[in-house]
């Protein structure tokens, strides 16, 4: 198989050393990359008895066959780990430069273990691999370490990934950012290298990774450079954060997701207000012809002045609508913070909410925010609140260990109110609107995501794969055929997620058919749409073989209360998914056992995994 080096970087911070070493070559054929092997490496080396911040955990980035070649949407790269939040299998992506560049060194996967007695940093290039000390670098935020990181190893055209002080503080949100540009937010990943004292993985290569049929992916490439760049307009011309037409028919989650109507917010926080208010920019990752990040810059009031990448959807969503902060400026601060100090926006904004709820309830008082009140549509405390957390000061550091275990501290109920599945706080679509979306969030391996399936947007027709059977048209409200999208599209994500490949692709024009073109013009493989489809499937039943390990299985397979209250007006006004019937039907179609949820032993010996 072409398109790799079947080389591993293995790092012993404990130890400090380094070595490389091979993988056996059905690891590629199964798995391929990025989010595949290192569910496969997550298996095999950490068990059960591992916490998330113990030296013996691992943290594996990986990236597949597309890094380094030029391909439109490359530039995706997988981080894996246990993750603080949910204590089983964490895998979170991010673009920028950091994943073909860190496939340009010469290496496929880089294996974290260990904890280093102070604090360092790893400097990567061309099969070279030093481990730095970064105690001067410790306390930096995102943004500012990266110039002094290049300085540091003299070399301008690093890519650099690093946490920032939460990660340091060991918050349980803590994200990891990508050359202050692209950030792998979900699951904690942050506090788990924070944990290891690993500051930043800086790297630097020049090999080209080989290609099988340089001539034909040439071709394919520059095709779907056109292609991508014509049906990406829209996207590079706004970004991700249009929301109108969610919020007209309720996938946002207004209140904390008790709310139905924001006006105020859905017309302040969307396009093109955002472009004209932030001064929006596209900002593309490496090879990117679409552009889906948005360069901001805000000038006045001083007191939300900043500059860089700005808000995206899931941003204007929960750390916005969540909290009915309709002042963009506020919100693009408040991004800020989340983005500078290393702390996912989709938990961040979920906490937010999730305080003062509580507060509006009486289950916290004064008394326990240290004198804060905490009031909707509050832009400053919002700000306030995210620095907290971030830096695990005041009564943000009550919520260091996530919502999930700040509820069971609060106790009075208040775990029935957390918006989560398996820890993980979800992301801004409601599965009460999109049906799809409920059995996606109760299995995800990774816990309530959007990211590995996202069936609610075949919904909305933002995107299909008519290759794996998906309709041409579906009816909000109709369970038919929803948990048949939710099984595909969970499939089809965690390939692309092995491969890796950016979603926005699809969602710009790239079909199926053009991915296994690519693959297989890389590989040099002859594979069907069948054998590729595959090895999401099986990636994605190894890692729920993880979950159960774990003890986080079938019994998790479970949503909030609330998502079973129905609205009382607007679009959903009377409607609740049939949580049921769509998990029965589920288990059914996955293989795996409708009491236990366990994968049946002939599912997995049909997908090459029952040893």
């Amino acid at each position: 198989m072409q398109g790799i080096w079947n080389k591993v970087l293995r790092v012993n911070l404990t130890q400090r050393t380094s070595r490389t070493e091979e993988i056996p070559a059905n690891f590629y054929t199964n798995f391929i990359g990025g989010d595949g092997i290192a569910g496969k490496i997550m298996y095999d080396e950490v068990g059960a008895d591992v916490k998330p911040l113990d030296p013996e955990n691992r943290v594996i980035f990986a990236v597949g066959p597309f890094q380094g070649t030029g391909l439109p949407g490359d530039a995706k790269f997988c981080i894996s780990t246990k993750s603080p939040l949910t204590e089983t299998y964490a895998n979170t992506m991010a673009g920028a430069n950091w994943g073909p560049t860190f496939k340009r060194t010469g290496y496929d996967v880089l294996i974290v273990e260990g904890k280093a007695d102070t604090p360092v940093y790893l400097w990567i290039h061309d099969e070279a691999a030093e481990i730095r000390e970064a105690r001067k670098f410790w306390g930096m935020d995102t943004y500012e370490v990266v110039e002094v990181l290049k300085e540091d190893v003299g070399e301008r055209r690093a890519s650099v990934l690093t946490i920032g002080p939460a990660g340091e503080k060991l918050v349980a949100m803590a994200s990891v950012v990508a050359d202050s540009h692209s950030f792998a937010g979900r699951c904690g990943v942050g506090a788990v290298i924070g944990a290891k004292n690993l500051k930043a993985v800086v790297v630097h290569g020049t090999k080209h990774p080989p290609i099988a049929n340089p001539d034909r992916f040439e071709a394919l490439r520059k095709e779907l450079r056109q292609k991508t760049l014509k049906l990406g307009k829209g996207m590079r011309d706004y970004g991700t954060p249009d929301i109108e037409d969610y919020h007209s028919r309720g996938n946002i989650p207004i209140k904390y997701w008790a709310g139905v109507s924001f006006e105020e917010g859905a017309k302040n926080l969307g396009q093109p207000v955002y472009n004209e208010v932030l001064q929006g920019k596209a900002w593309p990752c490496l090879h990117c012809t679409v552009g889906c990040h948005r360069h901001i810059k805000v000038t006045e009031p001083e007191k939300y002045a900043c500059e860089g990448v700005g808000p995206e959807y899931e941003a204007v969503a929960l750390l916005g609508m969540t909290n009915l902060v309709s002042d963009l400026k506020a919100v693009a601060k408040a991004n800020e913070y989340c983005n500078r100090l290393g702390i996912d926006v989709i938990s961040a904004g979920a906490t937010v909410g999730f305080a003062i709820e509580c507060y509006e309830r009486g289950l916290i008082t004064k008394e326990d925010t240290n004198g804060m009140e905490l009031r909707w549509g509050d832009g400053d405390l919002l700000i306030e609140l995210v620095k907290q957390i971030g830096l695990r000061e005041g009564f943000g550091a009550f919520f260091a260990e996530g919502n999930l275990e700040a509820a069971r501290k609060i106790g009075k109920g208040t775990e029935e109110i957390v918006m989560q599945v398996r820890g993980l706080d979800f992301p801004g679509h409601d599965p009460r609107l999109s049906w799809s979306m409920a059995p996606n969030y109760a299995t995800c391996t990774r816990g309530a995501c959007h990211c590995k399936g996202l069936p609610g947007d075949v919904e909305f027709g933002l995107y299909t794969v008519p290759e794996l059977g998906f309709p041409e048209k579906t009816e909000f409200f109709d369970a038919q055929g929803k948990t048949y999208l939710a099984v595909k599209c969970q499939d089809f994500s965690t390939l692309l997620n092995s491969l890796s490949l950016c979603m926005f692709m699809v969602n710009c024009g790239m079909t199926l058919t053009d991915i296994l073109n690519s693959f297989n013009a890389i590989t040099g493989l002859n594979w069907s749409i069948e054998q590729l489809i595959k090895v999401g499937e099986r990636s994605f039943n190894l890692q729920r073989l993880i979950n159960i390990r774990d003890g986080k299985g079938g019994e998790y397979d479970t949503l909030p209360k609330r998502v079973f209250e129905p609205a009382t007006s607007g679009f959903r006004k009377g409607k609740t998914p049939p949580f049921d019937a769509l998990m029965n039907e589920y288990y059914e179609l996955r293989g795996w056992d409708k009491r236990t949820g366990i994968p049946k032993k002939e599912k997995l010996i049909e997908l090459g995994i029952s040893d």
